[in-house]
C-alpha cells in the first residue's frame, strides 16, 4: 500500500509518466422494443425484455497528472488483450518515455508474463523493460485511481443499454474526449501518513 501511495507523490516527469491501469466488463444489451423517450411529466420507458449480445471488456489507462485517460474496448479479457494494451502504452502513448510507471492490481493477467503469451521473447523482453510496475495490495484495488475513473465512466456513459461492441466503443470514445478536454482528474489526498493512522490495524504489531 505504501509503495503505491509514494508513487502518487511523485512530481510530473514526461520521461517517467505515472499511469494507472484497470479493467471492467459490461454486458451488451439490445432492446427488443423501441424505448419510449422522455416526455413532459413522464420518464423514459424501456421494456423489461432484452437481448443479451455478450460482454465487452474495457481497459482504463489513466494518467492523472496530465488529466488524460484512454479506454480500449475489447471482445475478451485475456492475457493477450492485456499485453496489447501494454504495447500500446509503450509504443503509442509514451514512445519517448524512459519508463512508464504503472499502477495496477494483482489480477491474474496483470503481469509481465502476459507479454510472453502475445509476443516473441525478444519483443516481450523489450516491452518488460519499458515498465516499472507497482501493484496495489490484495483487497486494496481502491488505491488504483483508474478504478475511480471507471466509476465515473460507468455513471456518465455506461448506465444504459448498449447493443454492440462497436456502439460501446463509439460512446466510450466520446466520453473520453469530453473528459480529457475538460481536464478532469482525480485529486488524490490519502497519504502514507494517513494510512499509518487510519489503517494501523493492517500493520504488523511489533
Amino acid at each position: 500500500m505504501e509503495d503505491v501511495l509514494e508513487v502518487y507523490k511523485l512530481p510530473y516527469d514526461e520521461k517517467r509518466p505515472v499511469v494507472c491501469l484497470d479493467e471492467t466488463n459490461r454486458q451488451l444489451i439490445e432492446e427488443t422494443r423501441t424505448p419510449r423517450p422522455v416526455r413532459p411529466g413522464q420518464a423514459a420507458m424501456h421494456d423489461y425484455e432484452y437481448v443479451r449480445n455478450g460482454v465487452a471488456n474495457l481497459f482504463m489507462m489513466f494518467e492523472p497528472l496530465v488529466h488524460r485517460r484512454e479506454v480500449a474496448v475489447t471482445e475478451r479479457r485475456t492475457a493477450q488483450d492485456f499485453a496489447h494494451c501494454l504495447r500500446h502504452l509503450a509504443d503509442v502513448q509514451y514512445p519517448d518515455a524512459e519508463k512508464v510507471v504503472l499502477v495496477m492490481d494483482n489480477l491474474n493477467t496483470h503481469s509481465p508474463a502476459s507479454l510472453y503469451t502475445a509476443f516473441e521473447p525478444g519483443e516481450a523482453r523489450r516491452l518488460c523493460e519499458r515498465f516499472e510496475i507497482h501493484h496495489t495490495p490484495k483487497h486494496g484495488s481502491w488505491l488504483n485511481m483508474a478504478e475511480l475513473e471507471i466509476g465515473v465512466m460507468s455513471r456518465q456513459c455506461l448506465d444504459r443499454r448498449i447493443a454492440s461492441i462497436a456502439k460501446m466503443a463509439e460512446e466510450v470514445q466520446a466520453w473520453v474526449t469530453q473528459r480529457n478536454n475538460e481536464k478532469s482528474t482525480v485529486r488524490w489526498q490519502f497519504s502514507t501518513a494517513d494510512a499509518r493512522i487510519k489503517l494501523q490495524h493492517l500493520y504488523p504489531k511489533i
